[in-house]
């Protein structure tokens, strides 16, 4: 996704027109509809502007998500590796209604995924307020986890929205869901500091411009 179509979802989430929007940025309706059509781009103040009055980072403004699916060599690191897998696991288990597995605690939900000297389990416990940890494993010694603590605020939160955002998850956002995907009335938004080694995180569920779920997390890699 480009700059001019980030805009547009930004612009009408918050139900604002082309004019409204430059009226917040002192800037003229043409501009606003230049950036739009991808004519011109905004300068570093106005980026910055909007990065505040969408509470996104001006690095998910600037960034062509396309063209950062980046050319490497053939010769994976470990740490690649790890993140595919992790990708991998994620669109076979909870988030694709895929490989539920035998409980390991008391009333928890599981789900397991294995390729290659790599396995993947995801366990948690709870319903509208839930807690849980996913780890992976490779040639049998621990190799990354992660615990996350959510809960649904409001009634219209959608299960099914939220497995479809984590499915977007991508090598630029591998930890939950990506940082920001809309489908319908539903918004997810998803901000972390650090990286894969070492990270923190929090996501969440708009519906209609109102909060409906939350979920802290962290992780990293265990050696």
């Amino acid at each position: 996704m480009i700059f001019s179509e980030k805009l547009q979802l930004l612009r009408k989430n918050k139900g604002f027109t082309q004019e409204e929007l430059a009226e917040k940025l002192n800037v003229s309706r043409q501009a606003v509809a230049k950036w739009e059509s991808g004519q011109v781009y905004p300068d570093i103040s106005n980026l910055i502007q909007i990065s505040n009055l969408f509470n996104v980072t001006v690095d998910y403004l600037v960034r062509d998500q396309e063209c950062m699916i980046n050319v490497s060599s053939d010769t994976k690191t470990d740490l690649d590796q790890l993140i595919d897998f992790r990708l991998e696991a994620n669109k076979n288990t909870y988030a694709a209604f895929m490989n539920e597995t035998t409980s390991t605690r008391f009333d928890s939900h599981d789900y397991q995924y294995t390729n290659g000297p790599f396995i993947y389990h995801d366990t948690y416990v709870g319903g509208e307020q839930f807690a849980g940890q996913e780890a992976i494993w490779k040639d049998g010694k621990a190799d990354y986890a992660m615990n996350y603590l959510g809960r649904v605020l409001k009634d219209k939160f959608s299960g099914n929205f939220l497995k479809e955002a984590l499915r977007k998850a991508d090598k630029n956002m591998p930890y939950r869901g990506p940082e920001y995907y809309q489908s319908g009335e539903y918004l997810y938004k998803c901000k972390v500091a650090g990286d894969f080694t070492w990270f923190q995180g929090y996501e969440e569920i708009y519906c209609n411009e109102i909060k409906v779920y939350e979920c802290y997390f962290h992780g990293g890699l265990m050696h």
